[in-house]
């Protein structure tokens, strides 16, 4: 795995991450940086009317399940692994990620809005997300196919191995539980909500992500408050170490970039192909304003959250100096010396909240890519029960393990989508251009599939024959 990892990362997803978030930067007109005041507004910004009997997934209930995932044990766990394996320099690759991935979040999000499709098990529910912009975009339903089993098994299953294998270390960190046990309790409670379909994961999430990522923000901001005099020299030695200015504990600027920009993909997610498929699932008037929530959320996730993990090791630990600690536990000694021996047990509960979620949301888009591939309750239940299996594998085995096999199949995710989305993203400029227009017209956006010449986008195509049935 880690023979893969060198060669995907190194050649492919590194200069496709980097050399397409700027590409994409410059044709939205740095739509990323312009349009934050909009992605706050439209978050709350009611759903259209549905018929009666139908639930909708509203935009913010779509943002806290992007969110997640997003929000989760890359925040925590993995800022830690980064900035132990590429030193300090890495958190300054993971903003880099993050601000450009904020274009690339867009593109990707509006274009699985405009081919999203019903749900038909859900009355007013919709699917989307890569495999089905690839398909009914690009016309190549084989890749699409290759896609969703790729995202099937990458989230459902390894990434939620990630999420239980970090619950585990820190709660046997914290309270010395046994990471047997905690797997088993985590898999009772994963069946509970999994089996309880797309609402109630909606319902969960828009409740536990605000949650949790405040409390975590509130402490990180004290720690910030407690040793703001040592801000300045934490990002001097952010930035120096980015450039190979100062030595990085992992070996120079490019253990700093490999790892800044790997735990960045794996907490934002932007460019993966993940968020999308939340994306997708929100009845909105205009599939910008998804672009717009999606790319508010890689901030949140990035620039917010991750830094705050990265600021709390750094002015308490000498990274040269950490010895055989890794990972959330790093993170916990890190904090337990700037507020006492309770953080540990903190971070554990706030690791819980994270991670659980974070399993909730990946498996999420692991059963929308399922029935993408076929439309079979037996397979869908397989799928459940794979999923609780990996929770408990991931419970029991080894940090290296869990995060090298995370890393090539988020890589292998990322190559597919990158190409799909290149190739794609001229439509997500038109739709974003019409969004544009009306709203310097003063209207709210609504919009017309047939107006900018697309076609096979069949959820937007019946709005408009509802709207045409309307007026006539």
């Amino acid at each position: 795995m880690d023979m893969l990892n060198d060669i995907i990362w190194s050649y492919f997803v590194i200069y496709g991450l980097l050399g397409l978030g700027l590409y994409f930067t410059y044709k939205t007109g740095f739509v990323q940086f312009r349009y934050v005041k909009e992605m706050v507004r439209v978050i709350f910004e009611k759903s259209p009317k549905t018929k009666e009997g139908e639930k909708s997934i509203s935009s913010f209930k779509s943002f806290c399940i992007g969110s997640a995932t997003r929000i989760g044990t890359g925040n925590l766990a993995g800022v830690a692994v980064a900035v132990t394996l590429g030193g300090p320099g890495a958190v300054f690759w993971m903003w880099v990620v993050g601000l450009l991935g904020g274009a690339t979040s867009f593109v990707e999000s509006t274009l699985a809005q405009v081919y999203k499709v019903k749900d038909k098990d859900k009355p007013g529910a919709f699917r989307g997300g890569p495999a089905y912009y690839i398909t009914k975009g690009l016309n190549k339903k084989w890749l699409g196919i290759i896609f969703a089993v790729l995202i099937a098994f990458t989230f459902g299953l390894v990434f939620n191995s990630v999420q239980s294998n970090t619950i585990s270390a820190a709660f046997e960190g914290a309270f010395g539980f046994n990471t047997t046990a905690t797997g088993v309790v985590l898999v009772i409670l994963s069946s509970i909500v999994i089996f309880g379909g797309v609402h109630r994961i909606a319902n969960v999430t828009s409740v536990v992500v605000p949650v949790m990522a405040l409390l975590y923000i509130v402490v990180a901001l004290f720690v910030l408050v407690i040793n703001i005099n040592q801000l300045p020299a934490v990002l001097s030695l952010i930035v120096s170490s980015a450039f190979g200015l100062e030595q990085a504990v992992g070996g120079g600027i490019g253990a700093a970039i490999m790892h800044g920009v790997r735990r960045g993909l794996f907490s934002n997610e932007a460019g993966m192909g993940s968020a999308p498929n939340a994306a997708a699932t929100a009845h909105v008037s205009h599939p910008a304003k998804q672009g717009f929530i999606q790319t508010l959320g890689v901030y949140i996730d990035t620039i917010v959250v991750c830094t705050a993990t990265a600021f709390i090791i750094l002015v308490s630990t000498d990274l040269s100096q950490v010895g055989n600690e890794e990972g959330i536990n790093l993170l916990q000694t890190s904090l337990s010396i700037q507020i006492g021996g309770w953080a540990s047990s903190f971070i554990a509960v706030a690791v819980f909240l994270f991670a659980f979620s974070s399993i909730v949301g990946s498996y999420y888009y692991g059963e929308t890519n399922i029935q993408f591939i076929k439309e079979s309750k037996t397979m869908l239940n397989l799928y459940r029960v794979a999923t609780l299996g990996f929770v408990m594998l991931g419970a029991v085995a080894s940090l290296g393990f869990v995060w090298e096999m995370a890393d090539l199949f988020m890589g292998l995710m990322a190559v597919i989508n990158l190409g799909a989305i290149a190739l794609l993203s001229g439509i997500a400029i038109k739709v974003l251009k019409d969004y544009q227009e009306q709203q310097k017209a003063g209207l709210n956006p609504t919009f017309h599939a047939k107006k900018i010449g697309l076609t096979n986008t069949e959820c937007w195509d019946e709005e408009e024959k509802k709207q045409e049935r309307v007026v006539s």
